[in-house]
């Protein structure tokens, strides 16, 4: 079976493919000081509890937090007897190669997020994925990463708007009943859930005008759906993208070693 982990700059995801579908997915707290040790203990016994009897056989990693990968590495020889894939590194192929400016790295999770949303939507494809930064990525025709966008988290930026003006108190991000707001929670809550509604459809409509074709938009990340909810912009939401996109880079390296 397949462990697939995703680790973002605030969670890293675990998730158990079977062949045909996941098991059981889980998330953790990013933590680049967090041992393979500590890891697999945390894994072991959230699948006993789970009753989740797999055998991995094979691992995938992709990570936005370089400092993390060693110790995932180690996990995955040191329990499970397997060598990981890691996106972003020469070894790991992908379908299509990225287009974009000699000597750029792309991020692994625009990377992933790209292979995945092409194999269930085409290309010509805007992906919003809603995680500590937003960004955009721009999918081709032939489902080639093209370049992007990359804006200010949602917390991130509610949390510099708290650290630097004393008064504001911090906040949950929700929709708010009114434009308008009567008390500061209220006005916070509109500027950052409208502010950021007006934000991406700004964008998507700067990168549609340049690419002068019709583009879908599909959103992921965890406050996708509630952001889905102030909008008609997005075709679909897409709670699994990125798992689902390291699920196909690993078949297809498997498909071509």
């Amino acid at each position: 079976m397949l462990l697939a982990i995703d680790c973002g700059n605030t969670n890293t995801v675990f998730s158990i493919w079977d062949g045909s579908r996941f098991l059981a997915t889980w998330r953790i707290a990013t933590d680049h000081r967090r041992t393979a040790d500590e890891y697999f203990v945390w894994l072991s016994s959230l699948m006993a509890i789970r009753k989740v009897e797999a055998e991995i056989t094979e691992a995938i990693i992709s990570s936005t937090v370089p400092r993390v990968v060693f110790n995932l590495r180690v996990l995955c020889d040191r329990y499970f007897n397997c060598r990981p894939l890691v996106v972003g590194k020469p070894d790991c192929r992908l379908p299509v190669a990225p287009r974009v400016d000699q000597g750029t790295t792309v991020g692994p999770d625009r990377l992933v997020n790209t292979v995945a949303g092409f194999a269930r939507h085409g290309g010509d494809l805007i992906v919003v994925d809603f995680g500590t930064a937003t960004t955009f990525d721009v999918v081709d025709s032939d489902g080639a990463y093209v370049g992007g966008v990359i804006a200010p988290g949602v917390n991130l930026s509610l949390e510099a708007l708290h650290m630097a003006a004393a008064a504001l108190p911090h906040i949950d991000v929700a929709r708010p009943a009114r434009a308008i707001g009567t008390n500061t929670v209220a006005c916070m809550q509109s500027g950052v859930y409208w502010g950021y509604v007006g934000l991406v459809e700004g964008i998507v409509r700067e990168i549609r005008r340049e690419r002068e074709r019709p583009t879908k938009v599909i959103a992921t990340g965890g406050l996708a759906s509630l952001f889905a909810q102030g909008t008609e912009l997005f075709h679909q939401i897409e709670d699994d993208l990125t798992m689902h996109g390291l699920v196909l880079i690993n078949a297809y390296n498997k498909e071509n070693p």
